[in-house]
């Protein structure tokens, strides 16, 4: 009868054993890093939005949270960057906890790389250990300085032996001494460190732990406490953590003393800027207002000033009014002629002369005759006296000056002659031009001669011989060309009438003399003085001279068979 043996298995060996956990450690370092890889790409790439995260760090923390969240995945980006930084020395970091010593150093990447290679000559397996004393050879920590302030007690460090390891405290036996306390008398067991320096954890006989204040139990066990609460020593590892915690806390804390120095400097400069531009400001608007106040005094000034010569000048007027009222009263009423006195009337007559010798020298004239055109010479002087007499109304001058003139010894016919005589030159100067136009006509010279025909006589003496001449030549070769019909037979009515008809104020008349320039002119009488009338003309409308005087038997009744 075949009958089977119950298997039995040995106990694995030290050897397999070993090596089984040791590939299992590399296998977990190896996945470890395989899953950095796969965070950088969730990271770079972003695909954490697909399942609608809005940032890595939310991922991780909701994800990710079974394994450290996001503090243990940056610890993990931070490994790689080391392993990264050393090139091929990385491969000798094996996880996490051995570039974590290194982290410091991936800035300096030479650094870096000589830690590692210290560490492997040490042991060509290196520890986390092995990792943090290289990279202190290479760049050791500085020692924290700390700063003494005045009135603030100095803290004491715990003291950290490099082969001292944490001290367990042993039970402490404390009694309850205080009366009010519900547990009075009874004992118990401190087995926990306190929450602060106050109170104590104490566990009772019966199993329940309570809160206990230090002055409720008894003397001897606090003292016991406190010698046993007065120092507490921790590992390296959490040693150099809370020493860099602590230079951290110090760097952060004199960044923002200096931020804050920063910021209220800059405060400070900004208010001191606002404060100076408010008073330049302030300063430019009073410096306009003095400005436009000087201004107004100026000008208070110039009235006043203006005010004070007005004044002296007023006074200085009343002084001569006063002065000639008492030259009047000194003077008897007899020698008042035409409220003139003999004085003013010298006086009057010394200006008449003044502007009269300005004008023309009479004096000169007197002595040596002009050798040059002498006719205008006799104008002037004719002019000058014209004045004079109306100046002085002096009878005498009156008449020499209408006999130079050649009109009635009245002003107002001196004042018409005067004015006819101012035409002359004028006159003249438009005669000679027409005539010194080639292929110059009677008409030409006609329509010229008919503007200054009161004045024919005058201008004709100032032309020359050869003038005179060529204008009758001219007027010949007209007359040559006229049919006898076209002549009017000058018998068929008597000058100055027409079918009985008298010349008088509102006729419409023209020249008689058919060889006259202006015998196709039209004109008006304006005036009847009985044997002399006078006549607006219609080609003097525009002129300033637009009537003359003439005799009945000068003029015709207009007919329109003369245009």
């Amino acid at each position: 009868m075949l009958t089977l043996d119950r298997e039995t298995t040995s106990p694995p060996s030290y050897s397999i054993l070993n090596d089984s956990i040791k590939e299992t450690f590399t296998a977990i370092d190896r996945f470890e890093w395989q899953a950095v890889d796969e965070i950088l790409e969730m990271r770079e790439q972003q695909l954490y939005r697909e399942a609608g995260y809005q940032s890595f760090e939310e991922y991780c923390q909701k994800e990710l949270s079974s394994w450290g969240g996001y503090r243990r995945i940056n610890q993990l980006l931070g490994a790689k960057k080391v392993r990264d930084t050393a090139d091929e020395l990385g491969e000798h970091i094996k996880n996490e906890r051995q570039a974590r010593s290194l982290l410091r150093l991936v800035k300096e990447p030479e650094k870096l790389k000589a830690a590692v290679a210290i560490a492997l000559q040490d042991n060509p397996s290196p520890s986390e250990s092995d990792f943090a004393v290289a990279a202190n050879k290479v760049l050791p920590r500085l020692p924290l300085q700390k700063t003494e302030e005045p009135m603030v007690p100095q803290i004491q460090e715990p003291i950290v032996h490099q082969t001292q390891e944490p001290v367990v405290p042993q039970p402490a036996t404390v009694t309850v001494t205080s009366p009010t306390h519900p547990r009075h008398g009874q004992s118990g067991t401190i087995s926990a460190d306190p929450p602060n320096q106050r109170q104590q954890i104490v566990t009772f006989e019966d199993g329940s732990r309570e809160l206990v204040n230090n002055t409720d139990l008894s003397p001897l066990s606090n003292e016991t406490i406190d010698s046993f609460t007065a120092e507490r020593t921790y590992p390296k590892e959490y040693a150099e953590a809370i020493a860099q915690l602590k230079e951290q806390y110090q760097q952060e804390l004199e960044r923002l003393e200096q931020d804050l120095r920063i910021g209220l400097l800059s405060e400070a400069t900004t208010k001191a800027e606002q404060q100076v531009q408010e008073q330049l400001t302030t300063l430019q608007n009073l410096f306009q207002q003095q400005k436009k106040e000087n201004i107004q005094l100026q000008q208070r000034i110039s009235q006043l000033e203006g005010l004070r010569q007005l004044e002296l000048e007023n006074q200085r007027l009343q002084r001569r009014i006063q002065e000639l009222e008492n030259a009047v009263e000194e003077r008897p009423a007899q020698e008042w002629n035409n409220t003139f006195t003999k004085q003013a009337t010298k006086a009057l007559n010394k200006n008449v002369k003044r502007s009269l010798y300005r004008a023309i020298d009479l004096r000169s004239l007197a002595e040596e005759p002009p050798k040059e055109n002498a006719t205008e010479c006799l104008r002037l002087m004719g002019i000058a006296l014209g004045n004079l007499a109306t100046a002085m109304n002096n009878t005498q001058a009156l008449q020499a000056a209408a006999l130079i003139l050649g009109s009635e010894p009245t002003p107002s016919a001196i004042a018409y002659r005067a004015e006819q005589l101012q035409l002359l030159p004028q006159a003249v100067s438009d005669v000679r031009a027409v005539l010194s136009k080639p292929g110059c006509s009677w008409w030409d010279y006609l329509e010229v001669a008919q503007e200054y025909e009161v004045i024919k006589a005058d201008y004709w003496a100032e032309l020359t011989p050869q003038e005179t001449e060529l204008i009758a030549v001219l007027e010949q070769a007209e007359s040559s060309l006229i049919t006898e019909p076209m002549v009017p037979d000058e018998t068929s009515a008597d000058p100055g009438s027409s079918d009985g008809e008298v010349i008088e104020l509102g006729s419409i008349v023209a020249h008689a003399d058919i060889y006259c320039a202006l015998y196709n002119a039209k004109g008006e009488v304006i005036e009847d003085m009985g044997d002399e009338v006078w006549v607006a003309w219609e080609h003097w409308r525009d002129k300033p001279k637009k009537t003359d005087r003439y005799f009945k038997d000068e003029l015709r009744f207009w007919q329109e068979t003369n245009q």
